[in-house]
């Protein structure tokens, strides 16, 4: 990422890319018994006449994982003399910043721990790891440490593990290999500081395999990190001259099974504010599709390897960065990382500069990255105080209102495109929900609604940030447990005590372990999970579909098979124990999986993307019929798993799309499909990608579900 070599200069490669800088839905057919989970209430109860011009539902047993004490993470840098302020941990630490990335984005490869030195950039007084690590233990938060790929060594690496671990104790857990490294072989020069003569995918992985061998001799506890593009954003998909594929899928295909945890970074580089928070709605799909590849890769190994976001900023340099709309982002992006499967969202960063100054809603934007002012000036004009908070502190700072360490992450949505809202079930049975506000200019007034939660009848802790606001204020008797009326361009955080006997506050039983799949077929799934504390009476496997939920199955034990799915669907479920007097638990943390295509059908199609940059594709595309019948003039049809997918121009075969369904039909001269794999047909075309890229699950020809095959 951006980084300085002094607090007024800003280095840009100046492209018109959007480059940035150095520095399916479940089917509601399915034939087992379905249940949509109850309110807590009685059922004879309704809600409340609506008031307000936006309903928010929250669903308090539709769990999205839980809060790690790494959620919320900032990066630090060798180059900000300000670091290690004492007033910063404090700062840190009241906004419930959990982790701390050092030494500061593509710094790290070319520092050197041990004399902290940057050969080439600048290193402030009093920034060396150890001045870090006090800043981490006031702070009380966790270390994120680059170990330098560029001009460093596995065994460089290695001995900054034993005099972390080892020497000072520091107990140092998550370790990256490198930064944006990836980028060298695609940008070209100067983008990151890379002193191997090879600059492949293929080199990095055997340097990873390398590092995470060396220092894991050291101590075995860590957790390795490979970095990774984004999917969906520049260069995902790119291959450079002489690489053998992609970045991803190179280096995952190396060393899915000796890392821990993979990185990536992720910044929209939108123009405003409205857009930056549009883009989110990318992100679901984005990091999904980083699972994706790693399930694929990994296997059996891929639930121990976690994602770390540990870059995010609405843009990589030249924008609107210190006022209200970056702040709103800030908060709306790392909760969207959080509830889809990130352990920690790191913001770019602590301090960093001044730079374009611009007036956004009345208010002075700095253009500066930074959560906290440095005091630097730009055009005549000069920032607050140093370590003064910005926009995007005080969007971090509702996060850890709405948070702690523990919690349960549930699903929330709302009827408006212009409110958005996130909740949490906290350890002790009280439920906080956080309501964005994201129009500049309209206040709205919201009705809540609750599944698997019932509130007691006492006015709900407010804690707010709104224009006029110094940071968040508790704002109490300003709304209801039922009703909030939300300013422009504003945060709240509602949080309410469960009715006395409701809600799994109420339950004997403990939440069931994380659930995972023995066996998937094209048609069914086997799920098991570690039993529940207390005496469960069953187990229930509910599958989220937006705020609601159905029931899909039921055990006396810690495992069961959900029969009648659709081939090639995608399903997202949490296991609930329920206790002998009917209350339900908290649920687990959600297991998503994807069933496959018939291995006996009579056809099988092989898609494959061919290249990539970011945001278009090239894709070629196999059938084949292997059933006795001849084919003569074929239909095939499938849909797009993301709405930012489509088709732009084809080739052997008439390709056109409607919304995410595609429907294929063949060319002049390849109508005939012989039988038995007598031959194959094939096309292709280009494609469009707004976010990620994900491969179709299932394809159907002339009304027959084929076999996917890779």
């Amino acid at each position: 990422m951006l980084f300085r070599s002094g607090p007024a200069r800003r280095r840009s490669r100046g492209r018109s890319t959007g480059l940035r800088p150095l520095v399916a839905t479940a089917s509601a057919a399915l034939a087992v018994a379905a249940a949509v989970l109850p309110l807590s209430a009685p059922a004879a109860s309704a809600d409340p006449a609506a008031t307000g011009d936006t309903t928010v539902t929250v669903n308090a047993s539709a769990g999205l994982g839980t809060v790690a004490p790494t959620a919320l993470g900032a990066n630090t840098a060798v180059w900000d003399s300000h670091m290690n302020d004492p007033e910063v941990a404090s700062l840190y630490k009241s906004a419930g910043i959990g982790a701390l990335r050092y030494p500061g984005g593509s710094y790290s490869d070319m520092y050197h721990w041990v004399d902290n030195t940057a050969p080439g950039g600048y290193v402030a007084p009093g920034t060396d790891f150890d001045a870090f690590m006090g800043t981490v233990k006031a702070s009380g938060a966790q270390p994120i440490l680059i170990a330098n790929y560029g001009s460093g060594t596995a065994q460089e690496a290695a001995d900054w593990v034993r005099y972390a671990n080892v020497t000072k104790g520091y107990g140092a857990k998550y370790w990256e290999i490198g930064n944006e490294i990836y980028g060298n072989g695609v940008y070209g020069s100067g983008w990151e500081n890379d002193t191997h003569a090879d600059k492949t995918p293929d080199q990095y992985a055997r340097e990873v395999k390398a590092y995470a061998e060396a220092m894991k001799a050291v101590d075995p506890t860590i957790r390795i990190g490979a970095v990774l593009t984004m999917p969906g954003n520049w260069p995902d998909g790119s291959v450079a001259g002489g690489d053998t594929g992609d970045w991803n899928h190179t280096v995952l295909a190396a060393v899915a099974h000796d890392i821990d945890f993979v990185s990536v970074h992720w910044y929209p580089n939108t123009s405003g504010g409205e857009q930056s928070l549009a883009a989110v709605r990318r992100l679901p799909g984005e990091l999904r599709e980083v699972r994706n590849l790693v399930d694929q890769y990994a296997g059996a190994d891929s639930a121990r390897v976690g994602i770390a976001m540990t870059e995010v900023n609405s843009d990589s340099g030249g924008s609107a960065f210190t006022s209200r709309p970056n702040g709103l982002f800030a908060a709306e992006a790392m909760s969207t990382a959080l509830e889809n499967g990130v352990f920690t969202v790191d913001w770019w960063d602590t301090h960093n500069g001044a730079g374009g100054i611009t007036t956004v809603g009345g208010e002075t934007d700095y253009g500066d990255m930074g959560m906290l002012s440095n005091g630097s000036c730009s055009g005549g004009v000069c920032e607050p105080a140093v370590n003064t908070p910005f926009a995007p502190y005080h969007g971090i700072e509702t996060l850890g209102a709405l948070s702690d360490p523990g919690d349960s992450m549930v699903a929330s949505g709302t009827s408006s495109s212009e409110v958005s809202s996130h909740a949490v079930l906290r350890a002790d049975g009280d439920l906080s929900v956080l309501l964005l506000n994201e129009s500049s200019d309209t206040e709205h007034t919201v009705d809540l609604r609750y599944l698997g939660f019932t509130a007691d009848s006492a006015a709900p802790r407010v804690q707010r940030w709104a224009p006029g606001d110094d940071g968040l204020v508790d704002a109490t008797g300003t709304a209801t447990t039922g009703s909030a009326t939300l300013a422009p361009y504003s945060l709240t955080v509602l949080t309410m005590h469960p009715k006395s006997g409701t809600g799994s506050s109420a339950a004997t039983v403990g939440t069931p372990g994380a659930p995972r799949t023995t066996s998937v077929g094209a048609d069914s799934a086997t799920l098991s999970w570690p039993a529940a504390d207390g005496s469960v009476d069953r187990y229930e496997v509910y599958e989220q579909l937006g705020t609601n939920i159905q029931l899909l199955g039921s055990s006396t034990g810690t495992s069961v098979t959900l029969p009648n799915l659709p081939a090639g669907s995608r399903h997202t479920v949490n296991v609930l124990a329920r206790d002998k007097a009917g209350h339900l638990s908290r649920p687990s943390v959600p297991l998503t999986f994807t069933t496959s295509t018939p291995d006996d059908s009579t056809c099988t199609v092989s898609y494959q993307v061919t290249s990539g940059w970011g945001n278009g594709f090239v894709s070629h595309v196999v059938v084949s019929n292997v059933g006795p019948a001849d084919i003569d003039g074929w239909t095939l049809t499938f849909d797009w798993p993301s709405a930012g997918q489509s088709v732009s121009s084809s080739w052997n075969a008439e390709v056109t799309g409607e919304g995410q369904h595609v429907h294929v039909t063949n060319g002049e001269n390849n109508a005939e499909l012989a039988p038995n794999g007598g031959n194959s047909v094939d096309f292709g075309f280009v494609g469009a990608n707004d976010g990620a890229n994900p491969s179709p699950t299932a394809f159907t020809l002339n009304g027959t579900v084929c076999r996917t095959i890779s």
